[in-house]
């Protein structure tokens, strides 16, 4: 048996037990158009992303991400689920899957019919006020800024994960923001978890509950390089509970993974829920897979911590 088939059938005997929670990353929305920070497509090298400290403290700084924001909000919007979401949900309606955490912030997997999703990070969707707290739709503000910034035209040079794209900065100096429409003179902010800003302690709790009580914790698309998407592989290692990881490239909690696949999720998700419907056993490797399928670790129980240490 080839290490390409060993894989797959170790990936897929971990979730034919079902009791399956999804923990998702940038790296599953790819194929949709929105690229990741650090994988294949990733843009942290040249993308810098907002901090909550710059946002709230810099006026400037604020302008230059709503103007940004306004403009890669509409590639976010017009985004799709891929295959990879929609397998991830039929994973779901299979009884395999019970819940996913995701880090995304741009709601694929809701729309590719998901339930229960926990969105750690946030939304896209939806604006917060942060002197009332009152909520209103992208959707909302989308308008507003049209209408506060009637002559705005510039190009778009890059989307970002978060919906940042890259501007000129002297494409981004006549924008006009707008305050809050319910109390009026409130700072508007994205309902999302910038870099710096604490994920919601209750959000973080009911994530650790969901992981508690899986039977396995299953990685897509994530590099684990931030801690709040690698202490959810963390807990779940040392509760004993098995660690699979999917993704290109190598990741922070490949040392915690009982199996670990590296390859293009649009290919293996969809062939992996087709073979519990009975249609195919195998993925295609040579229908899309680049880079390879790195062979299942073997040899080190769930709970063991990274090599090397």
């Amino acid at each position: 048996m080839d290490s390409v088939t060993e894989t797959f059938d170790a990936l897929a005997g971990l979730l034919a037990e079902g009791g399956v929670v999804v923990l998702s990353g940038a790296g599953l929305s790819t194929e949709s158009g929105i690229p990741d920070y650090r994988g294949p497509s990733g843009v942290a090298r040249r993308h810098t992303p907002m901090t909550y400290q710059a946002f709230t403290g810099d006026p400037v700084a604020r302008r230059r991400y709503w103007a940004r924001s306004h403009l890669g909000w509409r590639t976010i919007a017009r985004a799709v689920p891929n295959g990879g979401h929609r397998a991830v949900a039929r994973l779901q309606r299979f009884g395999l899957v019970d819940a996913v955490i995701t880090q995304n912030v741009d709601g694929l997997h809701t729309a590719a019919g998901s339930e229960p999703v926990v969105q750690l990070h946030g939304s896209l969707d939806e604006v917060v006020c942060l002197d009332c707290g009152n909520h209103t739709s992208r959707e909302e503000l989308d308008r507003r800024l049209r209408q506060a910034n009637p002559g705005f035209d510039a190009v778009v040079a890059a989307v970002n994960p978060d919906g940042d794209v890259d501007l000129a900065d002297r494409e981004v100096a006549g924008f006009r923001t707008v305050d809050c429409g319910f109390c009026r003179t409130g700072m508007l902010k994205p309902d999302v978890v910038f870099f710096g800003e604490t994920v919601p302690a209750a959000r973080v709790a009911r994530c650790f509950d969901l992981v508690e009580g899986a039977r396995s914790l299953l990685v897509l698309g994530s590099s684990l390089t931030v801690l709040s998407g690698r202490r959810f592989v963390i807990r779940a290692a040392k509760r004993g509970i098995a660690v699979a990881i999917v993704n290109q490239g190598v990741t922070r909690g490949d040392g915690y993974a009982a199996v670990r696949v590296d390859g293009p999720l649009g290919v293996l998700l969809p062939a992996l829920a087709d073979r519990f419907a009975g249609v195919s056993p195998v993925p295609d490797v040579a229908a899309g897979v680049s880079g390879g399928w790195a062979a299942p670790v073997v040899g080190r129980p769930a709970g063991a911590g990274p090599t090397g240490r």
